[in-house]
């Protein structure tokens, strides 16, 4: 079943964008999906698609973002850095300074001059600082639920003292 989208051009002239057009590869997807899961990890058909379907949205909704920035500023190209306004912009900040950090070490490895040996040995100092940034915000988002645990636990501590307090109190009455 193909769906399609009808768009309309500058011309006015209906344009029709079939689905396989929306979307990422999906052979490109699902070789992403593979790296991060283990090697003998089996990925149904309906996963593949409904990443698909969710990271090319992902995608064309932070493009939108990061294009309307650029007619704003009436430019025409959008570049990294407008990327990661939007990103911001639409709530996305966790991933920021990690995508910011990507972006200038990309950078600096692809500047004309660089060596193939410099640019690798860029991509792996850059590939060990996001796994660093991800088990920081992991530990971080951790430590927020330990911290609720803990919190939880002291205010039934607390509660129960309240009621053993109260208790003893109606205790003394009584005696009295």
């Amino acid at each position: 079943m193909s769906h399609s989208i009808k768009l309309v051009n500058n011309d006015d002239d209906f344009e029709e964008l079939r689905e396989q057009d929306r979307y990422l590869p999906i052979a490109n997807v699902a070789r992403i999906m593979k790296r991060a899961l283990p090697e003998n990890a089996k990925i149904a058909k309906e996963a593949k698609e409904c990443v698909q379907e969710c990271v090319s949205e992902f995608i064309s909704f932070i493009t939108s973002e990061a294009s309307e920035k650029c007619i704003n500023e009436k430019r025409k190209t959008i570049n990294g850095e407008d990327v990661l306004w939007a990103m911001n912009n639409l709530a996305f900040d966790n991933y920021c300074e990690t995508l910011r950090l990507y972006l200038h070490k990309y950078r600096e490895a692809t500047k004309v001059g660089t060596s193939q040996k410099d640019y690798e040995f860029e991509q792996q100092k850059l590939n060990h600082s996001h796994i660093s940034h991800l088990q920081m915000l992991h530990q971080r988002q951790q430590l927020t639920q330990q911290q609720q645990i803990q919190l939880q636990h002291n205010q039934e501590i607390i509660q129960r003292q309240s009621l053993e307090q109260q208790q003893l109190q109606q205790g003394n009455q009584d005696f009295f």
